[in-house]
């Protein structure tokens, strides 16, 4: 039976190769030191975060998220290590909760690698404070046992560390946070969970596949050979019964997997609905990802140990009898692997299927640029949850081509960036900048068409214009707030016109006079389209751009961004807040975007636009036809 841990207590550990997983409902900061047997840290090297996160014996998460896995093999662990810390601290400068009685209790469990639970903690009593001690692995004599800590720290990290004698303490926990900031740059967020839902999730492990509605099955426990286990269910918030609309046909026997329907989610309207159906599908792949890695790293783990101890003594490694041992082992890992691999192809396939469903049903704010629905596109009367803005698809999904949809919430909370500067072997580099254009002026056009008619405005900077063909459609269209502006003297034109909006919209909204702006100011959200960024910048023009990706998402002034980075090179850290700001997209497939419940590098696909397709010209034309009645 696992032990449910209090604070102070601690349990034997009968394995050495661990993962401690961590849920806590909102983004944290998961890490580790190593200490002697004094419980004393030696320096920095000493210490496993975001920003170093592989120690010898020891590897923690890249980044903050709700759910961490930690991996832990104390049998690698220095012979001066004495005893492994396991800390959490919330992300500094991100808008989030500042302090742990602001969020649900952490929940910490000790895992083998098969997923059985040896034991856990849930942390409670926070209050004021940002980061606490979580639990400590510790020798005694020649085992292993864990400790409940739960001691927390009102003064962050910086706090944290200088109890465990770390010298610099302040400047490590700000390398952690800087390391933490740039990793969020990359995380995709998730949508809001309902009151609850975190602690119903934080009773069970992470790791494991969806379950329930979509007739996922759990691999890890069947891969783990642990003995059988009930399902989990981990599915995303109110995925457990079909909305009232929903068939009685949808009803799935019992044993079988349920019939997919479309709107599969809790909501108030078919459009929440199936934002919370397409985040719940999200959440179901990198789950049973997470499960079927976890449960073949068990399989690999368990054939090294039993090759171990078959060949421990070396005139047992030659002969009839080693053949024998290696063949035995690696047909129960091929057993395991085999099982492991039914269990994800079975969530595969349930997921192929609701896809199927789900896409043909997607509102045009949702859906991709093939999608039926375009042709029949009339300028929507309200705006939208949420903006598709590309598609996310795990490598184990390539086979059998699920990719999900990669829905944003609007208004836009943090501006975008189009990284120019991503290359792959068969691509040119000017090939690439040409297509990073193109995305852009097709993720303009998105945000025009999904927005109600004259509100939102466009605005584009192409200082050398050298994104003429990109912007075409949009200038011809006459959907721009203003003609794209080139040279210098254009850029500060915009820029200056634009942050004495943010100005003054603040200025109102912080007198509590926000009806009392001046007549000619366009009430509408703004988007600010840069290309070919630094060109065309001086220092006050680059001071005013930050100002905008800091300040300007709050009162309806949004960065869209084209840039390689390398050409911003001689800026040095100054730009670092800057990239920070943004979610960074790619104009070709690349996977640098996390999921924020396992971390898993997604392959972020953008938009694209069928070949010879009219699509976005008429859906322009009609975006122009629906201002021109409003002004009537």
């Amino acid at each position: 039976m696992p032990a449910e841990l209090v604070r102070g207590q601690n349990h034997p550990l009968a394995r050495t190769r661990l993962e401690i997983r961590v849920s806590a409902g909102r983004p944290v900061v998961a890490g580790a030191t190593l200490a002697d047997d004094r419980g004393t840290v030696r320096g920095p090297g000493r210490v496993a975060h975001p920003g170093a996160p592989a120690l010898p014996g020891l590897e923690v998460p890249r980044q903050a998220a709700a759910d961490h896995r930690l991996a832990v093999d104390l049998d690698a662990m220095p012979a001066d290590v004495h005893r492994v810390t396991v800390l959490l601290a919330l992300p500094a400068g991100t808008g989030g909760p500042t302090r742990f009685g602001a969020v649900a209790a952490p929940f910490v469990a000790v895992t083998g690698l098969d997923g059985t639970e040896l034991a856990s903690y849930t942390i409670t009593d926070l209050d004021t404070e940002s980061a606490v001690t979580a639990l400590e692995l510790y020798r005694r004599g020649d085992a292993w046992k864990v400790r409940a800590v739960g001691q927390g720290y009102a003064d962050g990290l910086a706090a944290l560390f200088a109890d465990q004698g770390l010298p610099d303490a302040r400047e490590l926990a700000g390398a952690v946070h800087d390391a933490v900031a740039r990793g969020l740059t990359r995380t995709v967020a998730a949508p809001p969970r309902p009151s609850g839902e975190a602690q119903v999730r934080a009773a069970a492990p992470a790791g494991h596949t969806a379950a329930g509605r979509s007739g996922a099955t759990p691999a890890a426990p069947a891969a783990g050979g642990g003995g059988p286990a009930g399902p989990v269910d981990y599915r995303h918030p109110g995925r457990g019964a079909a909305p009232p609309a929903a068939p009685a046909a949808a009803a799935a026997e019992p044993g079988r997997p349920a019939v997919p329907v479309a709107g599969d989610a809790t909501g108030w309207s078919m459009e929440e609905r199936l934002y919370n159906q397409v985040w719940g599908m999200f959440e179901d792949l990198a789950r049973t990802t997470a499960a079927y890695r976890s449960a073949v790293d068990f399989a690999d783990s368990r054939m090294e140990q039993e090759l171990d101890r078959a060949l421990a003594d070396p005139r047992s490694r030659l002969g009839g009898a080693a053949d024998a041992a290696r063949e035995a082992a690696a047909a129960r890992h091929a057993a395991l692997v085999d099982r492991a691999r039914e269990a994800i192809d079975r969530d595969l396939a349930q997921l192929v299927a609701e896809s199927e469903v789900v896409e043909p049903a997607l509102p045009a704010a949702y859906a991709d640029w093939d999608n039926p629905c375009w042709h029949a596109y009339r300028s929507p009367m309200e705006i939208p949850m949420a903006v598709r803005l590309g598609d996310l698809r795990l490598p184990e999904s390539e086979s059998v081509g699920l990719r999900v949809p990669m829905l944003v919430r609007l208004p836009l909370e943090r501006g975008l960036w189009i990284d120019a500067g991503t290359t792959d072997a068969l691509t040119d580099a000017d090939v690439v900048r040409a297509r990073a254009a193109h995305t852009a002026a097709e993720l303009a056009a998105r945000l025009l068409a999904v927005y109600p008619a004259g509100e939102f405005s466009v605005h584009v900077l192409d200082p050398a214009g050298t994104a003429a063909a990109a912007f075409a459609p949009l200038a011809g269209a006459g959907v721009l707030a203003s003609p794209v502006a080139r040279g210098a003297s254009g850029v500060a034109e915009t820029l200056t016109r634009l942050t004495e909006r943010v100005d003054l919209v603040q200025m109102a909204v912080r007198a509590g006079v926000a009806d009392a702006l001046p007549a000619d100011l366009d009430p509408a959200e703004q988007l600010l389209v840069v290309h070919d960024f630094p060109h065309g910048f001086d220092d006050r023009a680059l001071t005013r751009l930050r100002y905008l990706a800091d300040e300007g998402p709050r009162v309806g002034v949004h960065l869209l961004l084209v840039a390689d980075r390398a050409d911003a090179a001689e800026y040095g850290p100054l730009l670092d807040p800057l990239w920070r700001a943004l979610l960074r997209l790619t104009p070709l497939p690349d996977d640098h975007l996390a999921d924020p419940w396992v971390g898993h590098a997604w392959t972020y696909e953008p938009p694209t636009v069928p070949p010879g397709s009219e699509v976005v010209r008429r859906v322009l034309d009609e975006v122009a036809r629906a201002r021109q009645e409003r002004r009537l």
